[in-house]
């Protein structure tokens, strides 16, 4: 007997685009850590989420190819689309994740998720120079959160055009570091992209967790509790980012590209 598995497009309404992400049912109960790190990096994606049945909801843990990380925005999409699309879910209920970040719920609206997750807001603060050579950019703004670093840049241009040292951001940084702008881009706020190499992951495709941070950075440059933003990736993604105190609501789409089953292995 194996273990269910699917792999899941997240922040996209369609295949092939935003950020792709594994997601294991241990229904028969967790396995270790240093199994799930086997199996994440075995399918080689910026982050495999691996769900464990409770009593009123699923504790989730998220890997990437080498690390466990603390909160995942698209691999918690991605959970939430295969348990309402496999009927381990009601549609009209919540889910309640149980994660390293706290309590995460998922809630379905249409054909849009939508994630409670913590707000996780910047400080300014000058960050190590050799990071922002390594971006090769000249910033506005620069800090940090609890997670990753902070750069606003000038342009939506200067965020397209970034073509980062990752062997010098995989020595600098612990986690990732997110570049943001203002755009024109009709009906959309903000743009983004994030690097993460120090954590396995050159370039994430869109990033849930960074619009943690974006969302409570832009709300007081624009003047505004919601937003619509695009994370202009190669892939790219769309995520609807709504401030509500010390919680933001992340919304987005999700596509299901396959399924199937994880053999068990001895190991």
């Amino acid at each position: 007997m194996g273990y269910p598995i699917f792999q899941v497009d997240a922040f996209t309404d369609k295949p092939f685009a935003g950020n792709p992400a594994a997601v294991c049912l241990l229904l028969n109960g967790e396995k270790s850590s240093w199994w799930m790190q086997q199996v994440a990096m075995e399918m080689n994606l910026s982050e495999t989420a691996f769900l464990v049945p409770q009593a009123d909801g699923w504790k989730l843990r998220w890997f990437t190819p080498t690390v466990e990380v603390d909160l995942c925005g698209h691999a918690t999409l991605a959970s939430a689309h295969v348990l309402f699309s496999q009927g381990l879910a009601q549609a009209r209920e919540a889910i309640r994740f149980y994660t390293a970040s706290g309590v995460l719920t998922a809630r379905l609206r249409e054909d849009w998720l939508e994630l409670d997750f913590p707000a996780e807001p910047a400080w300014a603060e000058e960050i190590n120079p050799e990071i922002i050579g390594a971006l090769g950019v000249k910033p506005l703004f620069t800090g940090r959160n609890r997670i990753d670093y902070l750069v606003e840049v000038a342009s939506e241009e200067e965020v397209l055009a970034l073509k980062p040292d990752m062997a010098r951001l995989r020595e600098l940084t612990e986690r990732g570091v997110m570049v943001t702008a203002t755009t024109s881009r009709k009906g959309y706020d903000f743009v983004s992209r994030f690097f993460a190499p120090g954590a396995g992951i050159d370039e994430d495709p869109v990033t849930g967790s960074a619009h943690c941070c974006l969302g409570p950075y832009w709300q007081p440059k624009l003047n505004k509790q919601q937003f619509l933003a695009w994370q202009a990736s190669s892939r790219g993604g769309t995520v609807k980012v709504c401030l509500q105190e010390d919680r933001v609501i992340l919304g987005g789409q999700a596509v299901m590209v396959f399924q199937g089953e994880l053999l068990e292995a001895d190991f």
